[in-house]
């Protein structure tokens, strides 16, 4: 990921809002605003549904922006995903949608976001983005062995979000039962 972003560094200077190396993650449901007082059932929710899938593995590799390279809003590194995610991520958001959270209108779209486009970038800077963002051919990154889902806090600061994990619901290895 160094290298890749280390490509993509050519930009202009601020444009793109660049999300540390520790910070990238895969989002499966965004939830809002939670109430403290929802908190412990919303955990103890998690765990459960988590904890009825498997371990899996995703690849990671190619590049792109959303809504699109001619606009681009996010620059974002794809995700492979097999069966089990696409599984987890319906139940999950399922589980969310009867606790009264709002589905996602857009479809699953699974990625790890590198950076976000400052809102401040002219057209011809989101242009330069977008030509820039086709140019480098990204393949390939690697494995990534999922073995469970955290549900983090999110407080949004000048300097950039920061990330609090409240719970970490491991995913569950199926017994064979002989």
């Amino acid at each position: 990921m160094r290298q890749l972003r280390h490509r993509l560094q050519t930009l202009p200077e601020d444009a793109v809002r660049w999300v540390p190396a520790d910070k990238i993650h895969l989002t499966l449901k965004f939830l809002g605003d939670v109430s403290l007082v929802n908190l412990d059932m919303l955990k103890e929710i998690l765990l459960t549904e988590v904890k009825a899938h498997p371990p899996f593995e995703f690849s990671v590799g190619g590049l792109g922006a959303f809504p699109n390279a001619k606009s681009p809003r996010v620059v974002w590194v794809g995700v492979q995903a097999p069966p089990e995610l696409l599984i987890l991520q319906r139940a999950i958001e399922s589980t969310m949608e009867k606790l009264g959270y709002s589905r996602e209108e857009r479809p699953f779209s699974p990625h790890l976001t590198l950076g976000r486009v400052s809102r401040n970038t002219t057209n011809p800077e989101a242009h330069q983005i977008g030509e820039a963002l086709q140019a480098v051919k990204v393949g390939f990154l690697g494995l990534v062995y999922a073995q469970g889902v955290s549900l983090f806090k999110s407080d949004l600061r000048p300097t950039g979000s920061v990330y609090t994990c409240l719970l970490t619901a491991p995913l569950t290895e199926k017994k064979e039962i002989l």
